[in-house]
């Protein structure tokens, strides 16, 4: 900004020129500072009183776990802000049953930024590493959008896998594939230009596959052996010998050669031959088919009037989107995948709320504004009916019956100097009361009082006896009035 600051020496306040402040207040307000930083393991710097509980103890460590996992995970780039909470159950004494710790997790996300699944994973395992007895399946992490992120799972190993049920991989492998098309296509597009939805059908089947392969062209010898077997066997014939057989040329004599021959040989030679046996294990959660849907909004340009124009996308751009969108998901065409890109103009915000905002509105005002006021008039109007032929009747009776306003004030009265004076008994209201008191069979008798003038009832005199003991400074105001005018 190359705004000339200077810290003060304790560190506790930035000046600036006079006349940068509004500036430098608006960019500061823009990148939504200053706040409140999360509290961490500092709050253990401050001295704690000689009577600290345990417990506040714990509430000040847990704070304390909280703010630097916080302060950790905003430290990536594409999170603004992290709030995290723990929930760290105490074993209580001789019992059986422990509760297993768990935590949620708070994200704001830069703007037009958001996680892939492989940073969400290392969110838990972070938190799981630094909380003792917490499982990373047991953290939710939530964004400012309100989107589940991630949620807590049993952990148990069955047919869909570790990490969750059949829907919950189904979803989670639904939303993946849509946030990485989103993502892809939002940086071309724009933010929020781009809207995309995966149906997925997967086969949760566990298939083992063994086999055995024999290699024919692998041969090697394994042992040999050898055999040769040579008989043979010679016996002459016993024939006379006579002097013509002695002459040359003479003929031998008739005999038979006898004799026995055998000539036997055996090889035999066993061979190895390669063989490879093969184990083939397919996990649960394969890609059986796989349809996506896109929708893109069009393009507006502002003229030199400020007016603003809507363009739909053109046939190029939506193949070469459906392009992009293939090879993102891996497209197969032998599954029978199918994937459908679509232009249509989306929805303003503000038209809409301003639509639904002038419905609400009846002359002018909210409708429950105008519901406020209306049950408001409605219960002053009760309030006053209820005080004009309730309460002001029975005030009014009240009134009749001890013929003025209720206490001993009716006795008071002021003169011209603004001085309180008992004013003169009246017969009237004394022929009334006593009226009634002979009604009530109750007859008084009547006392003289000198420099009085008439007869006083007793009971009169009492409440003249009460009124001072009410009233003491208004009575000796009045005596002393008495006294002035008396010496005059």
């Amino acid at each position: 900004m190359k705004i000339p600051y200077e810290v003060a020496p304790n560190g506790g306040m930035i000046r600036v020129p006079g006349e940068q402040v509004g500036k430098v207040r608006m960019l500061m307000a823009a990148e939504g500072l200053p706040k409140g930083g999360s509290i961490g393991y500092e709050i253990f710097d401050q001295k704690e009183g000689f009577g600290t509980t345990s417990f506040v103890q714990n509430i000040n460590h847990l704070r304390a776990m909280e703010g630097e996992l916080a302060r950790t995970i905003s430290t990536m780039g594409a999170i603004q802000s992290a709030r995290v909470h723990l929930v760290l159950p105490q074993r209580e004494l001789f019992s059986h049953n422990s509760q297993t710790a768990t935590a949620s997790v708070f994200i704001k996300t830069r703007s037009g930024a958001s996680l892939p699944r492989e940073q969400i994973g290392a969110i838990q395992h972070l938190i799981a590493a630094a909380v003792p007895q917490l499982q990373a399946n047991q953290i939710s992490i939530v964004d400012d959008k309100g989107n589940l992120l991630a949620r807590p799972t049993d952990g148990a190993a069955g047919t869909s896998g570790a990490g969750g049920t059949q829907d919950e991989m189904r979803v989670g492998y639904e939303q993946a594939q849509a946030r990485k098309i989103e993502e892809l296509l939002a940086q071309t597009l724009g933010f929020g230009k781009v809207r995309a939805q995966v149906s997925a059908d997967l086969d949760f089947d566990r298939i083992t596959t063994s086999s055995e392969i024999f290699d024919p062209e692998s041969q090697v010898v394994r042992s040999q052996q050898s055999t040769t077997e040579d008989n043979s066997a010679s016996d002459g014939g016993s024939g006379a010998i006579t002097m013509t057989n002695n002459l040359p040329g003479g003929q031998a004599a008739a005999g038979g050669e006898g004799g026995n021959k055998s000539n036997r040989a055996e090889e035999t030679i066993n061979y190895e031959i390669n063989k490879t046996v093969r184990s083939q294990v397919r996990e649960t959660g394969q890609v059986r088919r796989l349809s996506v849907a896109v929708v893109v909004d069009g393009t507006t340009t502002t003229d030199a009037e400020g007016k603003q124009t809507y363009q739909p996308r053109t046939e190029e751009e939506l193949d070469q989107i459906k392009a992009l969108v293939r090879s993102s998901v891996n497209y197969d065409a032998t599954r029978g995948d199918t994937i459908e890109v679509r232009n249509m103009r989306f929805a303003q915000g503000d038209a809409g709320a301003t639509d639904a905002a002038t419905s609400d509105m009846i002359m002018g005002m909210p409708k429950l504004d105008l519901l406020r006021i209306a049950q408001t008039l409605l219960l002053a109007f009760i309030g006053l009916m209820v005080v004009l032929l309730v309460i002001r009747p029975i005030l009014r009776k009240l009134f009749e019956s001890t013929g003025g306003p209720a206490g001993g004030d009716r006795y008071l009265s002021t003169d011209g100097m603004g001085n309180a004076q008992l004013p003169p008994p009246s017969p009237g209201a004394f022929s009334n009361s006593l009226q009634g008191e002979m009604e009530d069979s109750e007859i008084e008798k009547m006392i003289d009082i000198s420099r009085v003038e008439g007869r006083v009832k007793a009971s009169s005199l009492r409440k003249v006896g009460e009124i001072v003991d009410k009233h003491p400074e208004e009575a000796v105001s009045i005596l002393r009035n008495w006294i002035y005018q008396e010496s005059r």
